[in-house]
């Protein structure tokens, strides 16, 4: 490992009782940063109003962290948006949001839209998807951005377990990310979880970023952030352990397909051969191939887009 990764991992890889609440909230007095909490969801109603419940009661009934929680519903068919808006969330459809700009389907499409309807000084990202959930997931990633100036973006870091093997999960960051990053980007070595959910930063950095419009939003703002803001800026909260749905194997393919395209992209920022991916499914007659796009666009800065900047105006 380059020493310059382990020196990060010795002063920017934090545990979440490093911060306690008490201190947390005392640096966001002193400094009056507020803070946003962003769900991106769909199709959750199962585990969404529980998360938006746990930070409502923990976060801003209990102690005022946390400023606002925004769901960002990005075209539900079931009770997504009813439960979290029954849990005090203030709900908004992806496709109200920039109605200028035609929305298209990706996580990442979200995120970026989500920067126009939240106000904080941070905003924190929150899967929707999680199962029992606990608000250190929030309060340890803000944790660090409220009492360290010099911090600008920090991601969770946590167990997954899968099919009750405990680490087993995220294979998708074993077998594509962590290769990617550690042979290009070997300075982001360190991060135990580059492609998880849950992470918060700056919005005077979140608005310099372009934004994959899909699965690759988590591995391009990391390697953007690197060369925007550098590693020191950069940091890791470990928070516990992960439960959250699995996806089948076709399904992280497709995923890995995004990832390795956004990386692609920033190596060279050249011309993707062939931005698809052919899959293999048993069908009546023998394996059957299925061909899926890739996503190959990306949202640019936000500081770019004229009603975010007349909404800063105003």
């Amino acid at each position: 490992m380059l020493e310059e990764v382990e020196r990060w991992l010795a002063t920017r890889s934090w545990s979440v009782t490093d911060r306690p609440l008490h201190k947390i909230l005392a640096a966001k007095q002193r400094t009056g940063q507020s803070v946003s909490v962003v769900l991106p969801a769909l199709n959750e109603e199962e585990t969404v109003g529980d998360i938006v419940a746990v930070i409502r009661h923990d976060l801003m009934q209990q102690v005022p962290l946390v400023d606002e929680i925004v769901v960002v519903d990005s075209g539900s068919t079931d009770r997504t948006s009813a439960v979290a808006a029954a849990a005090g969330a203030r709900v908004v459809h992806r496709d109200d949001i920039l109605p200028r700009i035609p929305a298209v389907p990706g996580k990442g499409e979200v995120l970026w839209r989500s920067l126009l309807v939240t106000s904080g000084d941070i905003v924190c990202f929150i899967d929707a998807d999680l199962r029992e959930f606990s608000s250190d997931f929030v309060s340890g990633i803000v944790g660090p951005l409220l009492t360290d100036p010099g911090v600008d973006l920090v991601k969770a870091m946590y167990d997954r377990p899968l099919g009750g093997a405990t680490g087993q999960g995220g294979r998708v960051t074993e077998l594509m990310a962590r290769p990617l990053l550690n042979m290009h980007w070997p300075q982001l070595a360190g991060f135990v979880q580059p492609l998880g959910g849950e992470y918060a930063a700056r919005r005077s950095l979140l608005e310099q970023l372009p934004f994959p419009v899909g699965y690759g939003v988590e591995l391009g703002m990391l390697v953007d952030a690197l060369h925007l803001v550098g590693l020191d800026a950069l940091a890791q909260v470990d928070v516990g352990v992960r439960k959250h749905r699995h996806q089948d194997g076709q399904a992280l393919g497709r995923m890995a397909a995004a990832i390795y395209r956004t990386a692609q992209l920033r190596l060279a920022r050249g011309h993707l051969i062939r931005p698809s991916l052919t899959q293999f499914e048993r069908g009546e007659d023998g394996f059957e191939p299925r061909t899926y796009s890739v996503d190959t666009e990306e949202r640019p800065p936000m500081a770019e887009i004229a009603e975010y900047a007349s909404r800063r105006v105003a």
